[in-house]
């Protein structure tokens, strides 16, 4: 009997309107609380990654071990995968050496080799499809591969670029909103749409973080990043806490 036959419930949310609510405040939160830990902290990109890492890696297992869907522990889980991937990002991109482009690139390779050995294994990167473990470690490594990417793009877009914050942010809202074109008024595939809303949120959320917590002569508000953290982090409870919350239907 195949390992995939004894299906567990979906635990991924449907998508919908506020899941990308949600989203696209999680990875903002990921900028601003990154960049507390590694630089305001002083802890240095690499020990910051280290520590988010396995708090990741802790959540997932968490995630994977669960019998049904639980709203605060797969955004928890999503909080995770968006600061790992913004300390992830700036240690390759900076530590490294390699720069946003490079960073960037070695990124996109990474995600697309993911997405390429889910769909290897299971046939299908469907998040209605995510309803056994194997599929489960493919989603989330996949998601923190395109967590990480996406930061390296807002720092490339905002900073090499020479676009700003604002300037970034309008960019990939202006991409966003093609993509949700797409989605309603062409026959492209609903899984590829899907997963490039998924990149292009995170660099959203990326230059919004960096616009809150940047100082002012580097174009920023210069808000506390604890603050900003901290508010985010409340408004992401409330908004898990009264929008309907349920799991993605099945495939099969």
């Amino acid at each position: 009997m195949p390992p995939d036959s004894h299906a567990l419930e979906i635990k991924v949310p449907a998508v919908t309107l506020g899941f990308w609510v949600i989203k696209i405040l999680a990875t903002t939160l990921g900028e601003t609380g990154g960049d507390a830990v590694s630089m305001s902290l002083d802890l240095g990109y690499l020990v910051a990654t280290l520590i988010f890492l396995l708090v990741f890696v802790a959540c997932v297992i968490a995630q994977v071990r669960a019998r049904k869907f639980h709203p605060f522990l797969y955004w928890a889980t999503i909080i995770c995968s968006t600061t790992v991937g913004t300390t992830l990002a700036d240690f390759a991109t900076r530590s490294l050496g390699i720069g946003y482009a490079g960073g960037s690139a070695l990124l996109f390779v990474l995600l697309l080799a993911s997405l390429f050995a889910w769909y290897r294994v299971a046939g299908t990167v469907r998040v209605a499809s995510v309803d056994n473990p194997r599929s489960e470690w493919f989603y989330w490594v996949t998601i923190m591969f395109s967590q990480t990417l996406g930061t390296a793009l807002g720092d490339w877009t905002a900073d090499t670029a020479g676009l700003g914050y604002l300037g970034a942010a309008a960019i990939f809202s202006g991409m966003l909103s093609i993509t949700l074109a797409l989605h309603c008024f062409s026959r492209a595939s609903k899984t590829a749409l899907f997963w490039a809303a998924f990149v292009l949120t995170r660099p959203l959320g990326a230059v919004v973080g960096d616009f809150l917590d940047k100082p002012h002569e580097q174009g920023g508000l210069e808000f506390s990043r604890y603050l900003a953290t901290a508010c985010l982090l409340i408004a992401i409870a409330l908004l898990v806490a009264l929008l309907p919350q349920r799991p993605a239907a099945a495939t099969h």
